[in-house]
């Protein structure tokens, strides 16, 4: 979420058109899109049903700022994706409680005795700066996006590690990723999804379980008042689920944090510099001061594949600056 940057910023390129593989198909697969009763993931869960998912859609209703309840959001998603000819169950549970989130996995299983596919997105928004936010404002937020997705994703994973195949989907932010003034709340549950995506995809691998984050950008009424209408009208969700399809996809990646809106896609990664070994000496902090522009040199940055790396990047250079 942005608010009006000037598009001089970005390098204009011509649309991508390369051969496209097979078709994605999730035919005899079982999804939960949770947060699936409008916006992104109503774009979600009709997408996976029009490819042969059985889908769960999953929303409790409420307003923007998470107020109210409403079920029959998401009993409307179903009647779309029935009248298509597609197989869906709505579920009103809370993300935030789980025992409904139990339940709604124990309803899937019993429908359809396995779960494929998880597409963490539900959540709402309480921006205000930092200064003028309450705490119970800020426990909400990560509540509702943090503590939410942990739920779900604990509640199918034993059952993806039996099956030895899963695919999940963390809906993270720019927010998160890049900051963004008055969401201070938001910005750190949507950043705290990166961690738990990254710890999560090397604990899966083994089992067969791929997780990655998403981090849309789309004309939703989480974003109705960042925007000028122009972007806002370029910025669909449709434009944004070919992403979420491609990372639950059986070939899609691990591991990744795909950025997706208004059809372009590219991706974010937390990388680590060469650094540089100072010592631990009386004036270190000084000579830290006096390279920072060496030590903010992105040549030859690496993007670990764990948090070993770090440790193993500064031993060595420890040892060879004593050799």
């Amino acid at each position: 979420m942005f608010r009006n940057f000037p598009n001089s910023q970005f390098t204009a390129m011509t649309t991508y058109h390369p051969t496209p593989t097979a078709p994605i198909r999730f035919d005899g697969q079982v999804a939960i899109v949770t947060g699936a009763g409008g916006g992104l993931g109503r774009s979600h869960a009709l997408q996976l049903a029009a490819r042969g998912a059985k889908v769960v859609v999953n929303d409790l209703g409420v307003a923007r700022d998470g107020s109210g309840t409403a079920q029959s959001a998401a009993e409307r998603v179903v009647v779309e994706i029935r009248e298509a000819g597609g197989q869906a169950i709505a579920s009103g549970a809370s993300v935030t409680d789980p025992d409904s989130v139990q339940d709604m996995v124990e309803q899937a299983m019993r429908e359809w005795g396995r779960i494929d596919i998880l597409v963490n997105n539900a959540g709402f928004l309480r921006d205000k700066s930092f200064s003028k936010m309450s705490l119970d404002d800020f426990r909400a937020i990560v509540d509702v996006h943090l503590m939410g997705a942990v739920y779900c994703t604990k509640a199918v994973w034993e059952i993806m590690k039996q099956q030895q195949y899963g695919r999940i989907v963390m809906t993270t932010s720019s927010s998160g990723l890049f900051g963004n003034f008055g969401q201070a709340n938001y910005g750190a549950a949507k950043m705290a999804l990166v961690g738990l995506m990254q710890t999560l995809a090397i604990e899966g691998d083994k089992y067969g379980i791929r997780v990655n984050c998403l981090a849309p950008t789309a004309a939703t009424r989480m974003t109705q008042d960042l925007m000028s209408p122009e972007d806002l009208a370029l910025l669909t969700p449709e434009s944004v689920t070919p992403g979420m399809l491609y990372l639950v996809s059986r070939d899609g990646p691990t591991k990744t944090v795909l950025c997706a809106g208004a059809g372009t896609f590219s991706r974010s990664n937390v990388t680590l510099t060469n650094g540089i070994h100072i010592g631990e000496r009386p004036d270190a902090a000084e000579l830290l001061a006096a390279s920072a522009d060496r030590l903010h040199d992105r040549t030859g940055e690496t993007v670990p594949t764990t948090g070993f790396q770090q440790s193993q990047m500064e031993v060595a250079k420890a040892r060879a600056a004593g050799a």
